[in-house]
């Protein structure tokens, strides 16, 4: 991924009502809720996470290295967090020496990259033998869609590819386990649908007027919607089938002689 075929998102780092609302998403709560849980019983060094952006995934652990390709990303991170490293670095070409890490994170990072095989030789490279990574990805082929293509995806993974990809990057998948259900794509279909047909509506070519930052009480309104629909998409989650969940975590251990 290059930096002009990067997050769509991206474009909203300086805009700061996205700032002060992103860390609420319900999707973004889940995802990192997974992820603390997965790491919970292994024994850290230096863990990297890759992709980071503003809302990195493990908070929990102060000896992190938090990589994206946006330096005013990880400007802001640092300025809202504080703790850890923050490296500018691109997954398909990582800035640290081989076996360098006992763990790494990669949140919804894959899909983004052009060259995924790449990007998980170079995360196999920097992890230790017996380390782990802990990788989240959009699930099935068949939900590929606007909100896909809203936030460049490039692609979404069946479970079976995962696995096959994570083996030929010299990775052992542990364990399986859902993060998000349908109703995660559903949610986001409808919101990407309606951002657009806002940028549609607002034209592209308007001059970017100052944008005020939302009141307390938005903000907690948003914050509160957030975490009861964070509920809502955790129940959907736990009773449908993994043959429909939206986002799946794989927690994989790297092979020994890797």
């Amino acid at each position: 991924m290059t930096s002009a075929n990067a997050n769509r998102f991206q474009d909203f780092f300086e805009n700061d009502r996205y700032v002060t609302l992103k860390n609420y998403l319900y999707n973004y709560l889940l995802r990192k809720r997974a992820v603390e849980k997965a790491m919970r019983s292994e024994k850290k060094e230096l863990v990297l996470e890759i992709g980071s952006g503003i809302s990195p995934v493990l908070t929990s652990w102060e000896k992190v290295v938090y990589t994206d390709l946006s330096s005013s990303a990880l400007d802001m991170l640092k300025k809202i967090h504080g703790k850890g490293q923050y490296v500018v670095a691109d997954a398909m070409n990582l800035p640290f020496d081989d076996h360098y890490f006992s763990h790494v994170i990669s949140s919804e990072v894959l899909e983004h990259l052009e060259d995924d095989k790449k990007a998980l030789m170079e995360i196999a490279r920097v992890t230790k033998p017996d380390g782990a990574l802990i990788v989240t990805f959009p699930h099935r082929h068949f939900y590929f869609s606007h909100d896909d293509r809203y936030v460049n995806h490039y692609r979404r993974y069946e479970l079976a590819e995962m696995i096959s990809l994570l083996d030929e990057a010299g990775f052992r998948s542990e364990y399986v386990r859902k993060v998000l259900g349908p109703l995660e794509k559903i949610t986001m279909l409808a919101v990407t649908i309606c951002a657009s047909s806002f940028e549609s509506l607002k034209g592209k070519g308007d001059v970017k007027e100052k944008q005020k930052n939302p009141s307390v009480i938005v903000v907690k309104l948003f914050q509160w919607g957030n975490k009861l629909y964070a509920g809502i998409a955790w129940l959907d989650a736990l009773i449908m089938p993994r043959a429909l969940s939206a986002v799946l975590l794989i927690k994989a251990r790297k092979k020994q002689s890797s």
